[in-house]
C-alpha cells in the first residue's frame, strides 16, 4: 500500500513585529496566521529567515505559519528565503495581507497580479521574482477625508471595526482550509466576497 506524499504549504501572514503595531490594521495578515497557529494547533516558536515560524501536520500535509519580522516593505526577504529553503512551488505558499482597495469585511484570493501598491506584497514579488502566486487579500477600506494611507494603516482597528474583523479572521481561517484541502479554486468560489458582520 503506497502512502500519501504530504505536501509542504507555507502561510505567509504579512505585518510589522513589535507590540505597538500588533492591533494596527496593516497587521491583519499576522492576526490570520495567529488565529490559524492556535487554530491547527501549530504553535509559532522559532526565528527562521528572519520570521517567526511554527510548522506542523495539520489538514492532512505539513503547514509552515510564518510572520515575517522585517517591518512590512522587506516581507519578502523573509517569504524568498522560506520557499527556496522548503524547496516549495509557488502554487503552495499563500500570503495574506491587508488591501486599501477593498472595504473592511471582504476577503479575496486571488492566484496572481501585481502588488496593487502594497508594499509587503511588491517586495515579495521582487524576492521570488514572480507575481504567480496565491495571496489573500483582506479589505480594511480607505482613509477617511484627507488622512494619508500610510497614517492610516498605523492605525488599530476601532471597537466597531473590531466586530467585523473577528467574522473576517474566522472566515479567513476556513478560506487557508480550503486552500490547503481543495486547492485554490474551490476557496475562491467558497470564500471570495463580503461576510456577514452579524456572523
Amino acid at each position: 500500500m503506497t502512502e500519501t506524499l504530504q505536501e509542504s504549504y507555507l502561510i505567509a501572514g504579512l505585518g510589522n513585529p513589535g507590540r505597538e503595531y500588533r492591533e494596527n490594521r496593516h497587521n491583519i495578515g499576522f492576526m490570520v496566521v495567529d488565529a490559524l497557529s492556535r487554530e491547527l494547533a501549530i504553535p509559532i516558536n522559532r526565528v527562521q529567515a528572519r520570521a517567526l515560524v511554527g510548522s506542523g501536520i495539520a489538514l492532512g500535509q505539513r503547514v509552515i505559519l510564518a510572520k515575517p519580522q522585517t517591518y512590512m516593505n522587506l516581507s519578502g526577504q523573509a517569504v524568498g528565503t522560506l520557499v527556496r529553503y522548503y524547496k516549495l512551488s509557488l502554487g503552495n505558499i499563500l500570503v495574506i495581507h491587508d488591501d486599501l482597495d477593498l472595504p473592511l469585511g471582504t476577503l479575496r484570493l486571488r492566484p496572481k497580479g501585481s502588488s496593487g501598491g502594497q508594499k509587503g506584497l511588491g517586495s515579495t514579488i521582487d524576492s521570488l521574482g514572480s507575481q504567480d502566486f496565491p495571496r489573500l487579500r483582506l479589505g480594511i477600506g480607505r482613509p477617511p477625508g484627507r488622512m494619508e494611507a500610510a497614517d492610516y494603516v498605523l492605525e488599530n482597528f476601532s471597537a466597531a471595526e473590531k466586530k467585523v474583523l473577528a467574522v473576517v479572521l474566522e472566515r479567513a481561517v476556513l478560506a487557508v482550509h480550503a486552500f490547503i484541502e481543495q486547492g485554490l479554486d474551490q476557496a475562491m468560489t467558497l470564500y471570495n466576497g463580503a461576510v456577514d458582520p452579524e456572523g
